[in-house]
């Protein structure tokens, strides 16, 4: 199930109030509003979508509203829950035979598991079925890289453009090298580009492009979990014997957990 992921908005929140924080304390209110620059901003942004789209094409780059707002959703993955099902499917399989998982998974909201037990009931080999579906996971991960790329693409241009915009700045201060009162102002603009640049890449482009690369690993590390469950469920493995494959899977916390629940289910069986 997916959710909102509220650390990415918090995390890009704070490190702007932080850095607008450390200037207002060092230079006031009324110093603030020297870091403001428009022209510098548009020369950031507008070279930004400039070598985005020679970069990338129209179709692709209609994704990237998609992939920013990926990065600010969680999936919650029950990994516990994932091996109880494969259990229970498991226990229906050896008690009625594969054929009676067919009208057991339909209430599966996942496809990928539906999927993959269903090729198990058509009764196709362990070893296809396993290509099949890491076939699948490569496609996804495919898809996931490409996606990934425009926010890497966008971390990567953003600075270089503010390192640009400081260059333009410099030019147009040595042209005014004969009035030395413009000179400090002057270079101050020319750095604010760099300063967004650098900001936008550093706080907000490169760090969601990291928390997709995260959510793809955690998504594929479900997957695999999957493909075991349904070889195990085809091959008709012992279901305490496929739980304890499964659990292999778990970290100690979830393992915890897992015994937690159990327990409480235990107790309240007993009541």
């Amino acid at each position: 199930m997916k959710k909102l992921d509220i650390l990415t908005p918090i995390g890009v929140v704070v490190g702007f109030l932080f850095i607008a924080f450390a200037i207002i304390t060092n230079a006031g209110v009324t110093g603030f509003s020297s870091f403001i620059d428009i022209p510098s901003f548009l020369v950031v942004i507008g070279g930004l979508v400039g070598a985005m789209l020679v970069s990338f094409s129209i179709k692709e780059l209609k994704q990237l509203g998609k992939v920013m707002k990926e990065s600010f959703r969680n999936e919650d993955y029950d990994l516990p829950r994932l091996i109880a099902t494969f259990v229970t499917l498991s226990e229906k399989a050896r008690r009625e035979g594969l054929l009676a998982l067919e009208a057991e998974v339909e209430a599966v909201e996942d496809p990928f598991i539906k999927k993959g037990v269903l090729l198990a009931v058509d009764g196709i080999e362990p070893d296809v079925i396993v290509d099949i579906m890491n076939a699948e996971i490569l496609a996804l991960e495919e898809r996931h890289r490409k996606n990934k790329s425009l926010l890497d693409k966008a971390g990567e241009y953003a600075p270089a453009w503010g390192m640009i915009g400081t260059l333009i700045g410099l030019v147009l201060m040595l042209k005014s090298l004969n009035d030395p009162s413009t000179l400090g102002p002057n270079m101050a603009i020319a750095l604010l580009t760099t300063l967004y640049g650098t900001l936008l890449a550093n706080l907000v482009f490169l760090p969601m492009a990291s928390k997709l690369a995260m959510k793809t690993e955690k998504e594929v590390f479900m997957k695999q979990i999957v493909i075991e469950g349904v070889v195990g469920v085809q091959s008709g493995q012992n279901p305490k014997i496929l739980e304890e494959k499964l659990r292999v899977f778990l970290s100690n916390e979830e393992l915890q957990k897992h015994a937690e629940r159990e327990q409480e289910e235990a107790s309240f069986d007993e009541a």
